[in-house]
């Protein structure tokens, strides 16, 4: 039955990084469970650079700053950023691979209409390593919710 689960999970996990079929529209209005539990929206996290110069490009959307990767710290796709509406919230970001859970502060938008996935929570370095997990990984699945 160990086998059945596995090959369930890793299905889901391949449905959540496949490309989008062309042409498909997509109109996400995920508004997250708010609180604990084992639930929330599942994503893919990515590792984001948040200080000047490094990957994450300008400033944070929601201050128009640049933070420390010491921080625990997120972007979200642009449809789950909401305008800006989580700006400063906290989210829960949970690991399927270590179980753990983490709080992080919304700081950014990962913009979905410039090459940012609809599914993604853009994360510091410091969330990867409170998860427990390894930036190399590149991408990893998650779920998240408001917490």
């Amino acid at each position: 039955m160990a086998h059945a689960a596995e090959l369930a999970f890793l299905a889901a996990v391949l449905l959540l990084v496949a490309p989008p079929r062309a042409g498909a529209r997509h109109h996400h209005h995920h508004e997250p469970h708010g609180g604990g539990g084992g639930g929330g929206t599942r994503a893919v996290m990515t590792v984001n650079g948040f200080e000047k110069g490094q990957e994450g490009g300008g400033p944070a959307a929601c201050d128009g700053r640049y933070h420390s990767n010491g921080d625990l710290i997120a972007a979200l796709s642009t449809g789950w950023f909401a305008g800006g509406r989580r700006c400063h919230r906290p989210i829960r970001i949970t690991s399927a691979r270590t179980g753990r859970s983490v709080v992080a502060k919304v700081v950014d938008e990962c913009d979905s209409r410039h090459g940012c996935r609809n599914n993604v929570v853009d994360t510091s370095r410091a969330v990867w390593d409170a998860l427990g997990l390894d930036t190399d990984a590149g991408v990893v699945p998650v779920t998240w919710s408001d917490a």
